[in-house]
């Protein structure tokens, strides 16, 4: 049986999130949780049955995706799921900040612009409260269930997609429309920056094998075609590296937001957002072929070799 999808109005950009609720085996799974706001908690509480929720299971960690799962962790008897690499931002936090900070710094930003990141960071206005108690999707998520998970990196590097024989719950992994920026980060694991262009290029491999599914996407309208959504994202990054190209390779990725793009945000993380872009496109251009051999592998290059080419000669 497919999931039922749970629109709930957002505040951001993005619009309107998707989550989803399945009875699997006897037990109600929700998959995302919506934003932190009162009108996501009505809704919840109005189509579903709190009381017999079993497990929430988290796509990854970003406000409109987890931001109930604290929550629902206090208010129900809920197991919350959520993925490793976001559990290392827990538990790591204070030292994940330490090395974003030094991250920024070398991109070109300034000590102002680090310190309001930080406290953006802390205030829960970008990340709200994490639940107290809760397990990791890789190595804890019951079997019964019968899902299969797959760790697919590209919005983040903690994006999952879980799926059965017929659906895919894919969180913001395929989203119809709309290019997705891959988050400048740390990996905790090796203490160095999160090589996210390697990690897009390997996801795309593992999601070329969710043909046969539904999608059930985080925002938007469904995926009529997997191959159009994968082919829209990787022409957008092909046409916005063109763009950046012949830029002076000494002019840092913050450099070029604020004078190339003319960015006067006052939110410092719609900045790093907007950095988090130049960084993945610049190593794109710097490894180029890595994306030609993966594109090779599933079948895609042809449909955009014009665009590669006029992105990389």
């Amino acid at each position: 049986m497919i999931p039922i999808q749970h629109t709930i109005n957002t505040e951001y950009v993005v619009g309107p999130v998707h989550c989803y609720s399945a009875e699997i085996n006897g037990d109600l799974v929700l998959f995302d949780t919506g934003p932190p706001t009162a009108h996501a908690k009505q809704y919840l509480q109005n189509n579903l049955d709190l009381d017999r929720l079993k497990y929430v299971i988290v796509t990854h960690c970003h406000i409109d995706h987890y931001g109930l799962a604290r929550w629902l962790g206090e208010e129900t008897s809920a197991t919350v799921y959520l993925p490793f690499r976001d559990h290392l931002k827990i538990v790591r936090h204070t030292e994940r900040l330490e090395l974003m900070s030094d991250l920024l710094l070398q991109i070109g930003f300034n000590p102002e612009f680090l310190e309001r990141f930080r406290v953006s960071m802390d205030d829960g206005t970008v990340f709200p409260p994490l639940p107290e108690k809760f397990k990791i999707i890789e190595e804890d998520l019951p079997p019964h269930l019968g899902l299969t998970s797959l760790s697919c990196p590209g919005h983040s590097q903690s994006d999952m997609v879980f799926s059965q024989d017929d659906w895919a719950i894919t969180g913001d992994v395929l989203l119809q429309g709309i290019f997705q920026t891959p988050l400048l980060d740390v990996d905790l694991l090796t203490g160095e920056r999160f090589l996210n262009y390697r990690a897009y290029c390997q996801s795309l491999v593992k999601l070329v094998t969710l043909h046969d599914k539904k999608i059930l996407p985080g925002h938007r309208q469904g995926v009529e075609s997997l191959d159009r959504c994968l082919l829209f994202y990787v022409n957008k990054l092909l046409v916005r590296a063109g763009r950046i190209r012949n830029l002076p390779p000494n002019m840092t990725a913050a450099e070029i937001v604020t004078k190339l793009f003319k960015d006067d945000t006052k939110h410092p993380f719609v900045s790093y957002l907007k950095a988090s872009e130049i960084v993945f496109l610049r190593d794109f251009l710097a490894q180029p072929e890595r994306l030609k051999s993966v594109l090779v592998e599933v079948g895609l290059f042809s449909q955009v070799e014009d665009a590669y080419l006029g992105a990389v000669s």
